[in-house]
């Protein structure tokens, strides 16, 4: 072990200590590409993916997210507690993220938007994929009230993607997807249909000692929806899961994440109501006993290096 990670392990001891005062880190990733990507060159790919592993765990003690959470709720945690998870369903988590962390010893939680399965595709990777995919110079949705977008140079796609994905964010699911795939035939673009797991690699994935969770249908802003809707979209995932693992399914990811805006308090009725022991959203911080278990924070660090990763590991800590 390198003199940086026996340099970690005290300071994440000091900031969490086994017992009842324990804090839970919670980990969030969606994808581990197989190589860097030059339109997304700061996302997670095989090589790095395989870093961050490795100083996982050297410094923290990480479990499977349901141990996690019997554990806190009954004042038990170990020293360090860490867990890992992946939202979405992405092919790459079963292909490229699994073998990393089995040859890690390490688990993970995936979090399935189960209506993307089987060939299904994201609004938003519709919408980076017929900007990458296109050759014209510029990408006009004036139509739509979306603009004119150069499309000649990595930095004219980055750009385009990233206003087209903050127009229609929070536009309804059908809306989203209407207009995503139109935009997609104007930019004469050829769309993957990999991109996400098949319902087969989550039971493979699920078999080989991976936790599976549920992360609605269609991947829409609960917040927006009525209360029958968002019971809906969530029981469905939970449904179809159940029935595709044989066993219950009891924990939720909320899409998006963020309390008050991408869900509200009676979305998290909804989840608990349902069934579940548990649900995670994308605020940061670490939870503990004390705290709401289907209210968990997760976070990311994106630093590159040792120690500025485990820097901001630590931060996160302190902040709760």
């Amino acid at each position: 072990m390198s003199s940086g990670n026996v340099m970690m392990r005290p300071l994440f001891s000091l900031l969490s200590p086994a017992g009842a005062d324990q804090k839970l880190s919670v980990l969030i990733f969606h994808r581990v590409l197989p190589q860097i990507d030059p339109l997304f060159p700061d996302e997670v790919h095989a090589q790095r993916f395989d870093e961050i592993c490795g100083w996982l765990k050297s410094w923290l003690t990480v479990l499977p997210l349901d141990q996690a959470v019997a554990r806190m709720k009954a004042g038990t945690l170990p020293a360090r507690a860490a867990c890992i998870t992946f939202d979405d369903g992405y092919a790459d988590n079963f292909h490229v993220a699994m073998p990393i962390l089995k040859r890690h010893g390490l688990t993970a939680t995936f979090f399935i938007a189960t209506g993307f399965l089987d060939g299904g595709r994201m609004w938003n990777d519709t919408i980076i994929e017929a900007v990458r995919g296109s050759t014209a110079a510029v990408l006009d949705f004036s139509a739509f009230g979306l603009g004119r977008h150069p499309n000649v140079s990595i930095s004219d796609k980055q750009a385009a993607i990233s206003a087209l994905i903050g127009q229609l964010k929070y536009q309804s699911v059908e809306q989203r997807v209407a207009i995503t795939e139109q935009l997609a035939q104007l930019a004469g673009a050829k769309l993957p249909q990999d991109l996400m797991m098949t319902s087969q690699e989550v039971k493979a994935m699920h078999q080989a000692g991976m936790q599976v969770g549920a992360h609605t249908v269609s991947h829409p802003i609960l917040a927006r929806l009525s209360d029958e809707q968002a019971r809906q979209q969530i029981g469905a995932s939970k449904t179809y899961l159940e029935q595709l693992l044989g066993e219950p399914v009891g924990l939720f990811a909320y899409p998006n994440g963020k309390p008050g805006e991408d869900y509200s308090p009676k979305t998290v009725e909804v989840v608990r109501n349902l069934g579940f022991d548990a649900a995670v959203s994308t605020a940061w911080g670490a939870s503990g006993r004390a705290d709401d278990l289907f209210q968990i924070r997760r976070f990311t660090p994106w630093d590159r290096t040792r120690w500025r990763f485990g820097a901001r590991l630590l931060a996160n800590l302190r902040r709760a």
